[in-house]
């Protein structure tokens, strides 16, 4: 047998493989990964280790012993540049490989600014992988003035990070507000009030012309022919799932490689999972990129490789860290038509579509979050107006 062969070094492939030995396959688990780097976890890059207060080591999700232990072959930094999905192979910085069956976790990288607006000068940074913080650390010097560019969690998680080492932070977002893709206007406005308490300057519904600067950024100029002065740039405009290798294999793609219910692409021994993966949700064909969906979807993946033969329900939640606040999300808020708000221990957001709860958005409220969430997965309902109820988050805890 040829065994398992997972594209991609991250979250999805590493519970992939996880998920295949407890569940008792013996046959051979190769994960080829583009980064020089074991799979880690990748929410912290943005938040505890660019702050310093994660080590290394911590981020990594396996101890270097565990690969082994288990019989997981790792081949990192390198690349898969071809699929040969009629003789089941890959090829392999000009080896080829084998496999019976084959998961793609290539994740989604971030979008880039053109090169003819500045987007490749020197000091122009993206978050999403280890080397791109390693990168960017010299830079947070207090003082150094910092302009992100992109208003959704990324950006603001960096402005955040540097704000609180000391550097003079603009964040400039091309939409009306901060987070209009992902959060209700309400969480925008309180997510909007606590950078600005901490002395983040941010300007919303303008966009960037160019970034000013030879060969290093020294500043960002807006549509408006406004120039701020920069000492570096983060770029946070969001992801592009990564499907070159799928499209070239001839794999349909939709939004992503589009899946089947269990995982399967439009080749029968081919799955996908993770941020790079679309599947059907009530007739839309949807992306989740968040770690919880990577996890879930991969370890069903794994189990469906062996035969299970289940279908994928996702359980999407997601958290960001900005200062001393934690905004935790359960449920996906598309077409919401209702929000209802709560202040107990911290402010909560609830999205309603046609009078059923689909989401709720908890900043600093830990209880919210939790009966949230396990009233949208549970399919309970909950009405609007018994929000208003003081007691009602602690009567739903019983």
């Amino acid at each position: 047998m040829s065994g398992i062969v997972i594209v991609g070094g991250g979250q999805a492939a590493a519970s992939m493989a996880a998920k295949l030995r407890a569940k008792g396959y013996e046959g051979s688990v190769t994960i080829i990964g583009e980064e020089p780097v074991p799979p880690y976890q990748r929410p912290p890059l943005s938040k505890a280790y660019l702050l310093g207060e994660m080590p290394l080591e911590r981020l990594t999700l396996r101890g270097d012993d565990w690969w082994a232990e288990n019989g997981i072959t790792l081949w990192l930094g390198t690349q898969v540049t071809s699929i040969d999905p009629v003789a089941h192979t890959v090829s392999v910085d000009g080896e080829t490989l084998a496999y019976d069956e084959l998961a793609l976790c290539t994740g989604a990288p971030p979008r880039r600014l053109p090169d003819a607006i500045g987007g490749a000068l020197d000091g122009v940074y993206t978050v999403r992988t280890l080397a791109d913080v390693d990168r960017m650390q010299p830079e947070f010097r207090p003082g150094a003035r910092l302009v992100v560019i992109g208003g959704g969690y990324i950006g603001l998680e960096a402005a955040a990070v540097a704000r609180k080492l000391g550097l003079e932070v603009t964040l400039v977002e091309a939409a009306p507000r901060i987070l209009g893709r992902v959060a209700c206007a309400e969480t925008a406005d309180a997510i909007r009030a606590l950078h600005q308490t901490h002395g983040v300057t941010i300007r919303e519904g303008v966009g960037v012309a160019r970034i000013t600067g030879d060969t290093r950024a020294n500043g960002v100029e807006l549509a408006t022919g406004e120039v701020l002065a920069a000492d570096f740039v983060i770029v946070g405009i969001g992801v592009l799932p990564a499907v070159a290798l799928a499209e070239a294999a001839g794999l349909v793609i939709e939004n992503g490689i589009a899946v089947d219910p269990q995982g399967r692409t439009s080749d029968p021994h081919i799955w996908a999972a993770g941020d790079c993966a679309s599947f059907d949700l009530d007739g839309t064909r949807i992306r989740i990129e968040s770690v919880g969906n990577a996890i879930d979807m991969a370890e069903l993946v794994a189990e469906n490789m062996l035969g299970a033969g289940r279908d994928y329900v996702p359980k999407p939640w997601f958290w960001s860290d900005q200062f001393d606040a934690k905004l935790q999300i359960a449920g996906l808020n598309t077409d919401y038509d209702q929000i209802a708000t709560r202040a107990d221990d911290g402010q909560s957001f609830w999205y309603f579509r046609e009078g059923r709860l689909i989401a709720v958005d908890a900043l600093n409220d830990a209880k919210a979050y939790m009966v949230g969430k396990r009233l949208i997965e549970g399919g309970k309902l909950i009405t609007p107006e018994a929000l208003t109820n003081a007691t009602v988050l602690r009567d739903l805890m019983k």
